[in-house]
């Protein structure tokens, strides 16, 4: 089990809405972006932008496991996909973030994503080794974009099947999105307004002026 546990954390890279919730700050973005890669303390070696961007990561997943919404999500598939029915969901996520992008941002989503390229390229030799040798795969297949389509997805989650050394049928998982689409879809949206507001509150926080979504989330009580 501790085996599994291991594997499915390193698949967990649904990057978009990482690098999305760090805001305006580059460094803090690429910390957010590596830090499923960062053990123990290691991240106390690095910048401080990127440390709390690592630190923002870990509390997200933490947050994210524990949702309500999300966990009613993992069940959903747990029949099916056992365990790794949390990396899936994660992906969902990403894709509809990626699909309804002009709801969180004002910038057109392949800019975003262009400009984001450029600060990993800026901050390579920051980037874990790990990193550094999948960047040029994530550039050339442009997996934070092609989330946003239902295609682009099943091609992403094919190569993530490939890499798990347990039968996860990964790849077989778009079959449930297209049967629960709009379950998973009316959750999400329901699910990262808490998020993004914890994030907007949170100590290690990013920068989050000058974005209408994050300005406009007000805090229930």
């Amino acid at each position: 089990m501790l085996q599994v546990f291991r594997v499915i954390v390193h698949l967990r890279v649904n990057y978009l809405a990482h690098v999305f919730l760090s805001g305006k700050d580059s460094a803090h973005a690429v910390g957010n972006f590596v830090a499923d890669t960062i053990k123990g303390k290691e991240w106390e070696k690095y910048p401080s932008s990127i440390k709390r961007g690592i630190l923002l990561h870990r509390a997200i997943d933490q947050f994210t496991d524990s949702h309500p919404i999300f966990k009613s999500h993992v069940r959903l598939l747990f029949s099916e996909y056992r365990h790794y029915g949390r990396v899936i969901v994660d992906m969902f996520y990403d894709h509809f973030l990626a699909k309804n992008w002009e709801r969180y941002h004002d910038q057109a989503l392949e800019i975003f994503v262009q400009e984001f390229y450029s600060i990993l390229n800026v901050h390579y030799n920051d980037l874990p080794k790990v990193i550094q040798l999948r960047l040029p795969v994530l550039q050339r297949e442009n997996w934070l974009l092609s989330y946003g389509s239902v295609e682009g997805l099943s091609r992403i989650l094919a190569k993530m099947e490939r890499r798990t050394r347990f039968s996860s049928n990964l790849s077989q998982s778009i079959s449930a999105l297209e049967r629960d689409y709009l379950v998973f879809e009316s959750g999400f949206f329901e699910f990262f307004d808490t998020l993004a507001l914890y994030c907007k509150t949170h100590p290690h926080g990013g920068y989050y002026q000058e974005n209408t979504y994050f300005e406009g989330l007000k805090n229930s009580t």
